[in-house]
């Protein structure tokens, strides 16, 4: 209680004095820009905290060296004397740029700024020449793709059109419509697409005005109907609809969902275009356009539907905080935006991942840091992402470190006493330390398990040898140990590994997979049951000589090794066996053929495992096994015995006498017709029983022969 009490007491302490006033910050962030070839370009970073502030900056992730025509301005503005575009051998100035800032707290990283440059290429969609009669609509249609976008004029004999008129109707997506058509308007038009990169025009489209015919009768028809946009909140939303028919139609606009499209910014240009001003969320839907026959419900219609999309927008901050040592911290960052934000974090400008003492949870909108450390004293970053913008917050986190921190405990060990209790003891600090201690905390897991799955017990001061209790039996633990002051935890002891009592592990079950002439693979099942196993030992020896090669140490969490560089067409045996603190399971061994057919064509076993103490063996473990030349001599001797038997029976007219049942089967392991051996695999097999077998086996065909 006096720890929490404290601790709650610093927490408060640091959030209501003034230590945070000269946080590390942005004043100003760069933002996108367009440059211009051979101009000079300037991006802004101004930022406020603890002096002295280095300031650098960054494109596409690598830093920016500094040179004659690139260098950084003492207010942290970046200059670029004469932008260039790419050059042989040399990359071009375009790209994302950001400015990180950092004082003695950490290091800040700005938003990312694109860089774009200003360009203008030729037009890939030009205005069409077309026929139309006396009153009716024409539409000519100019595209290009010019950075910025490009500012469209029309003209018409070359010469500015005039747009005083009405029937005149310009949209900013160079789009000409004239409604009521006259003879006056037939000529030559042209489009004039400018930005600060260069002008440029259209081909030349003909507009040819016929009349004298007599004015008919004709239903509705849609021009062009709205397309699909996706635009930023605020920016300006044009939905093109322009009909003909006679009489002229009447075109009104609605929403799919029935919702009221309002009054509030909403403007018609020309006979039926709708211009929505500072558009909102709210606006994004499926807009209709219809085309009504004056009098009549006669109509034609077309849908556009439009999208608003919004930058990340903080709902809540993360909070700058102070944290002992050896205790945790909590960051909460969440944000709003079309479509939703992906979050992540930044330690001092750095992307941050999972690890042993950092969690991310809610869709990276909490991180949490425990057992902190000096080396977790930074600034960490939410940076929030989606496709309309980018948005980011900064917290710093500081640990409180004090002259009267406790050392960490020395001497720290540990035994098993039973099958369900350890024992751990550390050595009695000296007296002045003794007294600062307001206690122990165990930090105890079992192998195989995560860091998230760790158990605390607290110890009182005065105690230098302690009993953990309530364990499962042939179980391996990791213990390490801290101690507490009021001023936060020691560092912690060293770990150690102790298992319950209760037996070894169960032998592990696995299976061989040649790879080539002179590499295998094992693989093996892990324990269903975290901490029952501490390691693996895996050994091979070459046949026939007797040593193994020295075990290779494995850990809990590894179910696979590949063993190389061994000699081609070799046999080798290979052995296998889990242990813990009580000691190692049973033997498992496995012979396995590297001859180049066995290699190619050849598999063998499967995964049954054979303990070398059971004494239980088959004769197909050791054919399977057994290398090349000796499994032809025993198929050879099989088939002259067998053939012998049954013409030694034929002779004497007792052939009906012949049964099975006579005789014990054998498990082979020789796969039935139609049947294949799986590739890669090895069966397990103990030399000194299966010798045992292949003799026994040896004098009953003895035995058969002669009988």
């Amino acid at each position: 209680m006096k720890l929490v009490t404290f601790l709650s007491w610093l927490t408060a302490f640091y959030s209501f004095s003034g230590c945070w006033a000269s946080e590390l910050s942005f004043l100003v962030e760069p933002t996108d820009v367009i440059a211009v070839r051979d101009r000079l370009l300037m991006l802004d970073c101004q930022v406020q905290g603890e002096e002295p502030i280095t300031i650098t900056w960054r494109k596409n992730g690598v830093p920016v060296p500094s040179t004659p025509r690139v260098r950084v301005l003492e207010n942290g503005t970046l200059l670029i004397k004469s932008f260039q575009k790419r050059r042989e051998g040399v990359d071009a100035d375009m790209g994302e740029y950001d400015c990180a800032a950092q004082n003695r707290y950490g290091l800040l990283v700005s938003r990312k700024a694109k860089v774009h440059l200003a360009s203008l290429p030729k037009f890939h969609t030009h205005p069409a020449s077309m026929s139309v009669d006396e009153g009716g609509v024409a539409r000519f249609q100019c595209q290009i793709d010019g950075v910025p976008e490009a500012r469209i004029t029309w003209e018409k004999g070359r010469v500015l059109l005039n747009t005083t008129d009405s029937r005149y109707t310009l949209l900013p997506m160079g789009i000409l419509q004239v409604t009521g058509v006259r003879k006056a308007d037939a000529g030559v038009f042209r489009c004039v697409a400018t930005n600060i990169a260069n002008t440029r025009y259209s081909h030349e489209a003909t507009l040819n005005v016929t009349g004298g015919t007599p004015r008919t009768y004709k239903e509705p028809v849609i021009l062009s109907g709205p397309q699909n946009l996706t635009i930023t909140v605020h920016q300006t939303a044009i939905l093109e609809c322009i009909a003909t028919g006679n009489p002229r139609p009447i075109v009104s606009w609605s929403r799919l969902d029935g919702r009221s499209i309002g009054v509030e910014g909403i403007q018609v240009l020309g006979t039926g275009n709708l211009m929505i001003s500072d558009v909102s969320l709210q606006h994004s839907g499926v807009y209709v356009c219809a085309a009504n026959r004056p009098g009549t419900r006669m109509r034609r219609t077309a849908l556009g539907r439009l999208v608003v999309q919004a930058p990340p927008e903080f709902l809540q901050w993360p909070q700058s905080v102070s944290k002992p040592a050896g205790g945790s911290a909590v960051f909460t960052c969440v944000a709003q935006g079309v479509p939703e934000p992906h979050l992540i974090w930044l330690k001092n400008g750095k992307v941050l991942m999972p690890g042993h003492n950092i969690k991310l949870t809610n869709n990276n909108s909490t991180l949490a840091l425990t057992r902190i450390s000096s080396e977790d004293e930074a600034i960490y970053q939410c940076i929030a992402e989606n496709s309309a913008g980018t948005n980011q917050a900064s917290a710093r986190l500081a640990v409180a470190q004090g002259k009267d921190l406790p050392e960490a405990p020395r001497g720290f060990t540990g035994k098993a006493l039973s099958t369900h209790a350890l024992q751990i003891s550390w050595d009695q600090p000296p007296t002045n330390v003794t007294e600062s201690i307001i206690g122990y905390v165990l930090h105890i897991r079992k192998i195989g398990e995560a860091d998230s799955l760790e158990l605390q017990e607290a110890i009182s001061k005065g105690n230098f040898q302690h009993d953990v209790t309530n364990l499962e039996p042939a179980t391996t633990y990791s213990l390490y140990l801290k101690a507490y002051s009021p001023m936060g935890a020691s560092q912690q002891s060293h770990t150690v590994t102790v298992t319950t009592l209760g037996g070894v592990p169960a032998p592990p079950t696995y299976f061989t997979k040649v790879l080539n002439s002179s590499a295998v693979q094992v693989l093996w099942e892990l324990p269903t049951k975290a901490g029952m196993v501490e390691g693996f030992r895996l050994s091979y020896r070459r046949v026939p000589h007797a040593d193994y090669q020295s075990p290779i140490q494995l850990p809990c969490y590894v179910n696979a090794h590949t063993m190389s560089n061994l000699e081609p067409g070799a046999v080798y045996e290979i052995k296998l066996v889990a242990y813990n603190g009580n000691g190692e399971s049973d033997c498992s061994k496995r012979l396995v053929s590297l001859a180049e057919e066995g290699a190619t064509d050849q598999s063998t076993g499967g995964d049954r495992l054979c303990q070398c103490r059971d004494g239980e063996a088959s004769l197909g473990s050791i054919v399977i096994g057994i290398h090349i030349g000796t499994a032809c001599i025993i198929f050879c001797v099989l088939f002259l015995m067998f053939g012998y038997r049954r013409n030694l029976f034929c002779s004497k007219g007792t052939q009906d006498s012949w049964s099975p049942s006579r005789i014990q089967p054998v498990h082979t392991g020789i796969p039935k017709d139609g049947e294949a051996l799986p590739r890669g695999e090895s069966q397990v097999v103990c030399p000194a029983q299966c010798q045992v077998i292949i003799d026994q086996h040896s004098s009953g065909l003895h035995a058969m022969g002669t009988g």
